[in-house]
């Protein structure tokens, strides 16, 4: 729309160049549907006594009737999009997302909640509605109601590895919780046959914190050549850093150290990969695995009970406020059949 308001503010410029006295074009950067009716309506005036193109004229034409109103519904459907990357036409809450129940296997999408739970011996103590698909971002605001309802924070979180991202380990550290979380690739990396498959993975190569800089397989060193920050989605600042080595041609190992057709280039992410050794060091621990053990017969039966005993796979009712509600109801009925069980 931008380029095309240009496009016609330029030959209206042509055409009519004395109607036309405001020498540069407006800005076009932002735009709403005030801004772009008086464009509209400027370049009719300037055009209306001038013999211009057919093309032009229904261009002027449909312009003039449907980008204002395309504005204002476009405007609309972004504040109920809020962030999301889309809605349902019948509950705007409710965003689509894949099912783990997909019998046809073709990722088919459909518009539900993301339900986050907190559960003890296979009572549920906390849940929460989200919008979003992915579970990493939904632990911050899930703790956080969890204070407001008990008034402190857990002592201690277990977790599976969609929760192990570098704001979650922060957020749990600066909150005191003794996180139990697993992260990308841990299950992988408890095999040898993982270091068998990727024997030069970034992680395996030699850091050397004094000098900053790695070292590859064949004892090249690997420099520092620049940093980068990228926001995840909840708005948080990763830190990254770009190592690469100075001369891999001719190397014998260049064929299973990297594919890059130019020196190897590595990016580290020291904050995080710190809190990945500590979360390794407390996850192979006596006490981490016997959380890691609990964890597959406490939370994982409660949503098994919910949906498969009592064949509750939809929600009934439509808007976050009421599946709130619902669920609520659903979790109060789950805790009372186990204290009667």
């Amino acid at each position: 729309m931008c380029k095309q308001l240009n496009d016609l503010w330029a030959y209206a410029q042509q055409v009519a160049a004395e109607e036309m006295n405001q020498p540069e074009p407006p800005d076009f950067t932002t735009i709403n549907s005030e801004k772009v009716k008086q464009t509209i309506e400027k370049i009719d005036a300037a055009l209306s006594d001038k013999p211009i193109r057919k093309e032009i004229k229904q261009k002027l034409s449909y312009a003039k009737k449907n980008w204002p109103s395309n504005l204002e519904k476009y405007s609309a459907q972004e504040q109920i999009l809020n962030g999301r990357n889309s809605y349902s036409k019948t509950d705007h809450d409710a965003t689509f997302m894949r099912m783990k129940d997909d019998h046809m296997k073709n990722g088919q999408l459909k518009p539900t909640y993301n339900v986050q739970i907190s559960s003890s011996n296979q009572y549920i103590v906390n849940y929460s509605i989200n919008p979003n698909p992915t579970d990493t971002t939904t632990l911050p605001k899930h703790l956080d109601q969890y204070k407001e309802m008990y008034n402190q924070y857990p002592n201690s979180l277990t977790a599976d590895a969609g929760y192990g991202s570098e704001q979650n380990y922060a957020y749990m550290g600066s909150h005191q919780i003794e996180a139990f979380v697993k992260y990308n690739y841990f299950d992988k990396q408890q095999s040898e046959k993982y270091f068998k498959k990727h024997p030069f993975a970034p992680e395996t190569l030699h850091y050397n914190a004094a000098k900053d800089c790695y070292y590859c397989p064949m004892g090249q060193q690997m420099n520092c050549i620049g940093k980068a920050e990228r926001k995840t989605a909840n708005g948080f600042v990763l830190h990254i850093k770009k190592y690469q080595a100075q001369n891999c041609e001719g190397c014998p190992m260049r064929g299973v150290c990297h594919g890059s057709k130019t020196n190897r280039t590595i990016e580290i992410n020291h904050t995080l990969n710190q809190y990945k050794k500590q979360a390794h060091e407390r996850l192979n621990s006596d006490v981490g695995i016997a959380h890691r053990k609990k964890r597959c017969w406490d939370v994982e039966p409660i949503f098994g009970n919910i949906k498969s005993n009592h064949h509750f796979k939809r929600f009934l009712l439509k808007g976050n406020k009421k599946v709130s509600i619902e669920f609520g109801l659903l979790a109060i009925a789950q805790n009372l059949r186990k204290k009667t069980a």
